[in-house]
């Protein structure tokens, strides 16, 4: 049956992808404030628009049909047409407006990144900005994002990518295990001592690999550890640690109030993991295109919250980080 693809509007496409990448209508509805039946409804009037049905719908599934993977194939390339031509008609290369979409991890994003976002926000009302916290970075593209905030350089050769930090991951303990058990002196001797891991990926973290801060150039030593407790969540192992059950091996960024407090005490201070740098992440541009100005103020505004590490310099006064329900 042909099609009548005049009957397409930006909305239409819009909500399409909605679908795509929420995976339910339930979930287009709340991506785009509104009530699922309103979405049902409007998917529904383009089927009969279009002439042609354009998902496949179960109680437990949607699936897009030939004909809605056709529409979908060429929505995201049509959408992100109309956001340029907005910025072009609107004048938006000269005043910040519009959506930032942007993903980072959940501690970092909220415990460094959220703060600077607001402020932007507040400085340029005309923002809107929204900020996912996932643990795996996303596929900038398929979910639409304008950038993450990551730390680690991510390996796909499309993306662009732009240090934004230095940031290292250093041991640390609180006062009170270090008094029953010792200090150790050498990376060797961590093997000695009740190590907090975290599980990434669904493996264990087991071996640190520290590298000498005074020996530039020096090969990292790779150290076994192990202890009786290890957990997937980062925040976990910090309390652990925090308790006094252990020795952890964290980024500065995270554990930089702690110490300036004396509740945990860097050890090892001449050793560090240098693998977990802050970056900026962006998705590929089409060649020539000049990022739309409200890119170009979020990359301006991190580029200067984040030089000179702003976690070396935390104050003693610093409040301790909220704690997770139990």
């Amino acid at each position: 049956m042909a099609t009548d693809t005049a009957a397409l509007a930006r909305a239409d496409l819009e909500l399409l992808l909605h679908i795509a990448d929420g995976g339910s209508l339930a979930a287009a509805a709340r991506r785009l404030d509104r009530g699922a039946p309103g979405v049902s409804k409007q998917l529904a009037g383009l089927e009969s628009r279009l002439g042609a049905r354009l998902l496949h719908r179960t109680t437990r599934r949607l699936q897009f049909t030939a004909e809605g993977e056709a529409v979908l194939a060429h929505a995201r390339d049509i959408v992100a047409g109309f956001a340029r031509l907005d910025d072009a008609l609107a004048g938006r290369r000269d005043a910040a407006r519009g959506r930032l979409r942007i993903a980072s991890s959940p501690g970092f994003g909220r415990v460094w990144l959220a703060p600077v976002l607001a402020a932007l926000q507040s400085a340029h009302p005309g923002l809107e900005i929204d900020l996912q916290l996932a643990d795996h970075l996303p596929d900038l593209t398929a979910g639409r994002f304008d950038a993450a905030v990551w730390l680690w350089t991510p390996t796909r050769g499309s993306w662009i990518t732009r240090r934004l930090a230095r940031n290292r991951r250093v041991v640390v303990a609180a006062p009170a295990y270090l008094a029953r058990h010792g200090t150790p002196q050498t990376p060797a001797e961590l093997s000695r001592h009740a190590c907090l891991v975290v599980r990434e990926n669904d493996e264990l973290a087991s071996s640190w690999r520290l590298s000498p801060l005074r020996r530039r150039g020096a090969a990292p030593v790779a150290v076994r550890v192990s202890g009786p407790l290890a957990s997937n969540h980062g925040e976990v192992v910090r309390d652990w640690a925090l308790a006094g059950r252990g020795l952890m091996l964290r980024s500065l960024w995270d554990v930089a109030a702690p110490l300036a407090r004396g509740e945990l005490v860097q050890v090892l201070p001449d050793w560090a993991m240098l693998d977990a740098d802050v970056h900026l992440v962006l998705p590929p541009r089409a060649p020539g295109l000049a990022p739309p100005r409200r890119l170009q103020l979020l990359q301006d505004e991190l580029v200067a919250a984040f030089a000179g590490e702003p976690w070396l310099s935390v104050p003693a006064s610093a409040p301790p980080a909220p704690r997770r329900a139990r």
